[in-house]
């Protein structure tokens, strides 16, 4: 008698994957022989009835079908053994263990007699893994969490869990509407290529957030107090208005903190539902809550069992008092700073534990802050984790505690924050507190993560300033790991030509001495505006020399620099534009008429030796990107230790950074300085007094450190502006010139200056923080002023010089006599034009302050730091140059 056992399960059938309530499941998968995929039927749900046989003894076991599993290994996987009896339910077991084995796409179970043979059909090998239509979430992203690959064995399981991975990812990414339709191409040798058809649908959004039961507060100022918000057109870069299942929950513990913090301490959330819109694109939040009654604070005190610690002492020092609104904030607050304070008397893992005395009749919460005994901590051991690159003394050299010393959280802070300021780690750096060996001991491990710490810029171009730019820079702030900063520098543009090498030691031979120097060659070509923004060059500077620094520390937070400089100055001018033979020798001389007296007392050839020093002070949590903390920085530098340069240069700045809350930072920044000369009265090459400081070492102020004004836009300068003369029978009539260059515009800078800043930097969402923005406002105000006028030609301020009947000078009503051009060829009487009149004026010298306010946004782009600021000039003085638009970039390695 014969009877066979069979279960028909398709091979490539998945069970549905529903994604979330409401979404259509995942569609099963198809199976393709060798073209197009055809989908395929849904698995059987049960094995296929046995049919009846009668009981008996197994006299044989045959195994057909098999390929790359050998007969006894497929028999392994069952309980049926020759000589052993058999049953319809024993047939049937052994149906369902084959099944189970998950290797068989497959099975039959024939029996004839006791004689049973075993017929599978193995489930393919898989040569590859395809995905298609994933644009928004990379290989890269998707791969990593699937657990299929080439040379496995398909599965039904392995896809089933593969599918329900993917959509876990578009989840998280907010695309609930995502579907993943896997499907099987069978190959030649039983191998197939399982692909994963992807579509991705738009990201879920919050269309709505609903809140029911708040009496107290409005639903707007609930919502600012969830990360999640509604989808609306102003949030286009926001990354919270995307629905995410984990920031639900988050927004219920911001909601009760609020209400917390103002005094309702019994509020709770009673539900909160996310629903999907029917067309299945976006989400809408309900929120029921219970807000509750509202406390005030009824008996604060604190109970010290540390004997360095005074309780009465310490709660005269609470924020809280008897009678103002409970607010849970505070009392964490005072939670932690009970444990610092505990931290700086040596006591690590002081226990802190605020005991409630809840009066729901009175509406009152005392508290009791009670402080448990413990140990005198001291530190057993630093542990550095996490550098790969930087030495670990670069690290511990940062530390203000030891092995051995006694615990004080406050240098611990201070630890931190002096390792942060290396700029070498990412900024999400800890300092953990674990227990030692002994209840008295405690072991600091600092977690760090590397970053790049070299800065590369390469750029070649046109620039508005510059015209032709090509440029080379390389810093590396972390050379070889040891804290060392080399920098080198190339620069070339049509106005300027540079060479730079430095080198810091931040810890020469070990010691608390940084030492350093820098070699450089500059040549620059000064040049001035022209009417139609049009520039030509001035003078000529070319720079040799080098400089030496060290610095030491004073105190903790004081520090003390100081700097020798030899410079080699070479200043020129163009001698065809710029000079003339005055005085009729026959030798060519600097023309004031020509050049202004500014630009010929620039002239020369000087050595400047000279010997500075700052004394700094720094309490900045992060010198790089400060969030709290001040800095102060006095600097004067004296030249006249040999050389022709005479003076004394003295700067001050000074800077505050304070924490304002929710990620905002504010900032305010002054700074200022001022030059004397040391030399007697200097004279130019007519005889005329000059300004003793020389244009060179003066003090320039615009563009970039002065947001809204150009470059060396404020401040001191001579404009010329030029005249076409006309004369008729003998009578000169003057009009300005219209058109290109009808003007010149000289800065001349001062021997004094202020700047002062006040910024606000403002916090975005997680998303824009993570591409690196940090956007900002500001306001700028500054002057630069203090020169002795620079001796325009008719010492008023204005000039204009004529040709007249008989050849000579012809005096306007406001100026002097000077040198005009005349025509050989000049007849009396005879009509002609001469376009040699011109004006100066002197113009900026004044300390009024000018002003400009605007906005700008630091974003650490993939090609590296970038910077833009638009700022618009409020207050600005004759003379002066505004610029709308600043901009700088470069990139790091």
């Amino acid at each position: 008698m014969k009877s066979s056992l069979r279960q028909r399960p398709v091979v490539a059938a998945l069970l549905a994957t529903t994604m979330i309530a409401g979404l259509p499941a995942v569609p099963a998968m198809a199976q393709q022989a060798s073209a197009p995929a055809a989908p395929l039927a849904a698995p059987a749900s049960t094995p296929a009835p046995v049919v009846a046989a009668p009981q008996g003894t197994i006299r044989a076991i045959t195994v057909t079908g098999t390929q790359r599993l050998e007969p006894d290994t497929v028999l392994s996987y069952t309980k049926l053994r020759i000589g052993q009896p058999y049953s319809q339910e024993s047939l049937d077991q052994g149906l369902r263990d084959l099944y189970e084995t998950e290797l068989f796409a497959d099975v039959q179970i024939r029996n004839d007699n006791g004689n049973l043979t075993v017929e599978v059909k193995e489930n393919p090998v898989i040569n590859r893994i395809v995905l298609e239509g994933n644009k928004r979430l990379k290989e890269d992203k998707i791969r990593p969490e699937i657990k299929l690959a080439p040379r496995q064995i398909y599965t039904r399981s392995k896809v089933r869990a593969d599918v329900a991975r993917i959509v876990e990812l578009y989840r998280r990414q907010g695309r609930f509407a995502a579907t993943i339709e896997p499907k099987m191409v069978q190959l030649d040798q039983n191998r197939v290529d399982i692909v994963f058809e992807i579509s991705e649908g738009p990201k879920s959004k919050v269309r709505q957030i609903n809140i029911i039961g708040n009496d107290k507060f409005k639903d707007g100022e609930l919502r600012s107090q969830m990360v999640t918000k509604q989808s609306r057109w102003f949030r286009l870069f926001s990354s919270g208005t995307s629905y995410d299942p984990d920031r639900l929950a988050y927004d219920q513990q911001k909601l009760r903190q609020f209400y917390l913090t103002e005094g309702y301490a019994d509020f709770r959330v009673i539900s909160a539902v996310a629903e999907l819109t029917p067309d299945k694109q976006d989400f809408i939040i309900t929120y029921v809550v219970e807000e509750g009654d509202r406390y005030k604070f009824g008996d604060v005190k604190v109970e010290s069992d540390i004997r360095d610690l005074s309780g009465d002492l310490l709660t005269k020092r609470l924020p809280m008092k008897k009678g103002d609104w409970y607010n849970a904030k505070q009392v964490e607050d005072t939670v932690d700073t009970l444990s610092e304070t505990a931290g700086l008397f040596g006591y690590a893992f002081a226990d802190v534990s605020p005991d409630f005395n809840r009066e729901k009749e009175s509406l009152t919460m005392g508290i009791n802050f009670r402080i448990a005994n413990a140990p005198r901590v001291y530190v057993e051991r630093v542990d550095i984790n996490g550098n790969t690159l930087t030495q670990d003394k670069v690290v511990r050299r940062e530390f203000r505690l030891a092995e051995g010393d006694a615990f004080n959280s406050f240098l611990v802070k201070r630890s931190k924050d002096r390792i942060n300021s290396l700029g070498f780690f990412q900024e999400k750096l800890d300092v953990e507190q674990k227990p030692g060996s002994a209840p008295d001991r405690i072991i600091l491990e600092t977690n760090v993560q590397e970053k790049s710490t070299g800065e590369l810029s390469l750029s070649a171009g046109f620039s508005s300033l510059e015209r032709f730019i090509v440029s080379a820079s390389i810093t590396q702030r972390n050379f070889r790991g040891k804290g060392q900063e080399l920098r080198t520098s190339v620069n070339y543009s049509a106005y300027s030509k540079s060479v730079e090498v430095g080198f810091t030691e931040p810890y020469f031979m070990d010691k608390n001495i940084a030492l350093g120097g820098d070699i450089y060659r500059r040549d620059l070509n000064s040049f001035r505006y022209l009417s139609n923004n049009d520039r030509d060059t001035t003078y000529e500077q070319t720079t040799t020399g080098f400089q030496i620094r060290a610095g030491v520390p004073i105190t903790e937070y004081m520090s003390l620099a100081l700097r020798y400089s030899l410079n080699f100055d070479d200043v020129t001018l163009d001698k065809a534009t710029y000079y003339s033979d005055t005085d009729g020798d026959g030798d060519t001389e600097c023309d004031p008429l020509l050049g202004g007296r500014y630009l010929c007392d620039a002239i020369g050839k000087r050595t400047t030796s000279s010997l500075g020093y700052s004394l700094i002070y720094d309490t900045r949590d992060n010198r790089i990107r400060a969030t709290r903390g001040q800095n102060v920085t006095l600097s004067q530098d004296f030249a006249g230790l040999g050389g022709d340069v005479k003076y004394v240069r003295t700067r001050l700045s000074a800077s505050k950074y304070i924490p304002l809350g929710g990620g905002f930072i504010f900032s305010l920044t002054g700074e200022g300085g001022y030059i004397h000369s040391l030399e007697g009265e200097r004279r130019d090459s007519t005889g005329e007094l000059v300004d003793k400081v020389r244009l060179t070492d003066r003090f320039f102020l615009g563009e970039p450190q002065f947001r809204g004004f150009d470059i060396r836009g404020v401040g001191p300068r001579v404009v010329r502006r030029y005249y076409t003369t006309t004369v008729s029978n003998g009578t000169v009539t003057g009009t300005e010139t219209t058109g290109n260059n009808n003007r010149t515009d000289d800065a001349l800078g001062g021997k004094i200056y202020y700047l002062a800043r006040a910024e606000v930097e403002i916090p975005l969402g997680s998303g824009a923080r993570e591409m690196g923005l940090r956007p900002s406002i500001f306001m700028d105000a500054g002057a630069v002023a203090g020169l002795k006028n620079p001796g325009l030609i008719n010492g008023n301020g204005q000039f204009a010089g004529y040709c007249s009947a008989t050849g000579l000078t012809t005096i306007k009503a406001t100026g002097t006599a000077a040198n005009p051009i005349c025509p050989t060829n000049y007849v009396t009487g005879q009509d002609f034009a001469v376009g040699n009149g011109f004006v100066e004026e002197y113009l900026g010298d004044t300390l009024k302050p000018r002003l400009s306010v605007g906005f700008g946004v630091n974003w650490n782009s993939p090609f590296g730091p970038f910077r833009i600021d638009i700022a618009k000039a409020l207050l600005k003085e004759p003379g002066d140059d505004n610029k709308l638009i600043t901009f700088n970039v470069g990139t790091q390695f």
